[in-house]
């Protein structure tokens, strides 16, 4: 799918190509087993998770339910908000100044795609787009002729593959990164230490859902996807307390979130014996309700 591309350098003998030098931002790596609970697992019926319901009447969360006899409740604890069209004008960009287009998560390509319908702007056919996975590039298609379009994606959905994507086409093109008001992964730091030429387009914003009908210790388990999430659940009920409640996340930088508030983490994923949140749900509920 992703076909290289002739540059100055690939006419010298490779001996004499050079290989420019690849900064990662240093970021501390903490080994979350550390942090993860070492008491006994308790019964667990009840789980409040912070995100939609999945569409379908298939998906492995009722699977899960229905094999452990437990009761899982859908709730997303943000909304997520376009920025509209005339505030994003103030952010002085112009779209087609852009030879590559990142996105990180359909919500990006959702506020991309409407804000140059806002803006009446048709971006060229020579635009390239830069995803971190193909499940992200081929939500393409709900805006645009995906086959004539030149799409880069990673195979293993992770920001390791996608940096190197963008090392490749580094020299000629100008990029635009897609982006929530508060960012929450490490791309605009990769870019800025390498001296992309790049600029950040903030086209949506997240706010905290009304929570308040929620008893939210009348779960046993409260699993987080997000670190605005966590955010939420403090605007809602800035008091709150963890008492008995088991927590989970998905991501480090949520359980970064939740260790900053001074919380206990149950499980976590991914890890190494856990590499989706309904696998590491799986075997804790396995253990907790034998």
């Amino acid at each position: 799918m992703i076909s290289p591309e002739k540059s100055a350098t690939s006419f010298l003998p490779k001996s004499l190509n050079p290989k420019p030098a690849i900064i990662i931002p240093h970021r501390p790596e903490k080994n979350y087993s550390d942090f993860i609970s070492k008491a006994s697992k308790s019964k667990t019926k009840s789980v409040l998770l912070a995100q939609p319901q999945p569409e379908g009447l298939k998906s492995p969360y009722y699977d899960l339910a229905l094999k452990y006899k437990a009761k899982f409740t859908f709730q997303p604890f943000i909304t997520v908000e376009g920025v509209p069209g005339k505030d994003f004008r103030k952010q002085r960009i112009t779209l087609n100044d852009f030879s590559g287009i990142i996105f990180t998560s359909r919500n990006a390509i959702d506020h991309f795609f409407r804000i140059c319908d806002e803006l009446r702007v048709k971006m060229s056919q020579e635009t390239k787009f830069f995803c971190t996975s193909e499940a992200i590039a081929l939500y393409l298609q709900k805006y645009t002729q995906y086959r004539k379009r030149k799409v880069f994606f990673g195979d293993m959905n992770n920001n390791k593959e996608l940096r190197m994507l963008l090392i490749k086409h580094k020299d000629a093109t100008r990029f635009l990164y897609i982006c929530a008001e508060t960012k929450k992964d490490e791309i605009p730091a990769f870019l800025e230490a390498n001296s992309f030429n790049y600029m950040e387009g903030i086209m949506f914003r997240t706010v905290p859902n009304n929570l308040k009908a929620y008893k939210i210790h009348d779960y046993d388990m409260l699993i987080f996807f997000s670190p605005t999430g966590v955010n939420a659940l403090y605007h809602n009920f800035p008091k709150f307390k963890q008492e008995k409640l088991k927590i989970a996340a998905y991501g480090k930088t949520t359980a970064d979130a939740i260790l900053a508030r001074g919380l206990q983490l149950h499980l976590m994923a991914p890890m190494h014996n856990s590499p989706t949140i309904v696998l590491a749900l799986d075997n804790y509920l396995k253990e907790a309700n034998k």
